[in-house]
């Protein structure tokens, strides 16, 4: 059932809720939770399928808060609320709502949203893309639980995450950390069932992908050994290295889709590691409403802490051509403080692909998990 509001108020659209509840046949809500998502007319409809998939899960009230402020004095002198409720098939197991705010209207998008959230249930607010400095102080934000921001749909996703640092508060959590959650899981099987003493990491991924960053912080705040980053060509992260005395713990995924586990005197492992889409990354963010520590201590990492390769760990000089197809380093360069590889111990060949890097150039963003 689809019914459209114009110029419209919130009590009306909680009985046109009402009424749609009754018209189906349930009067009984269902729904564990409401998810706002903050975004625009060019993102909403991929963030309102990916939160509908998602509710199959977690039933939940959806409100899609889109801001058309006006461009002119005119449009912005207008303050109208308009609406369009998905109920039942249209919206999968909960509700929708996409509120249209215009003119003033959308600088007080708190007092539409308070009065359309489910009583004594969890909120969850997300931002697919522009999200504010600090999740937690902004109008929407302070009516939440848990804030999902992504750094990679910004400007600069490394920069991205001192700014996620800076404003941390319990409850904040970015899609960059939910994307590696399948390689934290992994790293920490294979140490269970192989126990060492790791002296240095790897983490191997394509440039502009905060996902790299936030799984090598990672590493750095659990194991605390020296971390190296590598770029390549992606996609995604394509390789974690786990060195030890006695062998590395290998984790490489060069295709997207699956990885292989190699570990000191055992055979080689398949493991999946697919690449997942927003809907599932969502879904896995609904599963838990309290503050995640670990996700804290790894965002207020510095970035610094991850040294670009040295020069004794680079393997012999390529061709131009390859290392003029080489991405950009993103992350700062910091001083040479970390200590070499031991002798002997050559580095894998995609670290090549790091030696050269090109002019500096934008690379395209990516949405889907890392």
């Amino acid at each position: 059932m689809k019914i459209d509001l114009t110029n419209t108020t919130s009590s009306k659209i909680n009985a046109s809720l009402m009424d749609a509840r009754r018209a189906s046949g349930s009067t009984a809500a269902g729904m564990v939770l409401t998810l706002v998502i903050v975004t625009d007319e060019g993102s909403a409809y991929d963030a309102l399928k990916a939160a509908n998939d998602a509710s199959r899960e977690h039933p939940s009230r959806i409100l899609a808060v889109i801001k058309r402020a006006g461009r002119s004095p005119r449009a912005r002198a207008e303050t109208r609320l308009d609406a369009e409720i998905l109920v039942g098939a249209d919206a999968g197991p909960g509700e929708t709502v996409i509120l249209r705010m215009h003119g003033e209207l959308a600088l007080h998008a708190q007092s539409v949203v308070l009065p359309l959230l489910l009583p004594d249930a969890p909120v969850v607010v997300w931002w697919p893309e522009n999200a504010p400095k600090n999740p937690a102080q902004d109008p929407l934000g302070a009516l939440a639980q848990r804030r999902i921001t992504d750094a990679v749909t910004a400007e600069s996703p490394v920069a991205q995450l001192g700014q996620r640092a800076a404003s941390y508060t319990p409850g904040d959590t970015d899609l960059a950390w939910t994307r590696i959650t399948g390689w934290r899981s992994m790293l920490a099987a294979a140490l269970d069932q192989r126990p060492a003493a790791i002296t240095s990491a790897v983490v191997e991924g394509e440039s502009y992908n905060p996902s790299v960053e936030l799984l090598g912080l990672w590493l750095a705040t659990r194991l605390k050994v020296p971390v190296e980053r590598v770029v390549t060509a992606g996609p995604g992260i394509t390789a974690v290295r786990l060195r030890a005395k006695d062998g590395d713990i290998t984790l490489d995924r060069p295709d997207g889709l699956l990885g292989t586990l190699a570990m000191p005197g055992a055979p080689d492992r398949m493991v999946a590691l697919k690449r997942r889409d927003t809907a599932e990354l969502i879904a896995e963010e609904l599963r838990r409403l309290d503050p995640d520590d670990i996700y804290a201590s790894a965002v207020r990492t510095p970035v610094d802490k991850l040294k670009e390769p040295s020069s004794a760990d680079r393997p012999p000089a390529e061709p131009v051509a390859a290392a003029a197809a080489a991405p950009a380093r993103v992350t700062a360069k910091v001083p040479a403080a970390g200590k070499a590889a031991p002798a002997g111990k050559a580095a894998p060949a995609k670290k090549a692909v790091a030696k050269k890097a090109a002019p500096k150039k934008a690379a395209p963003r990516r949405r889907s998990g890392s």
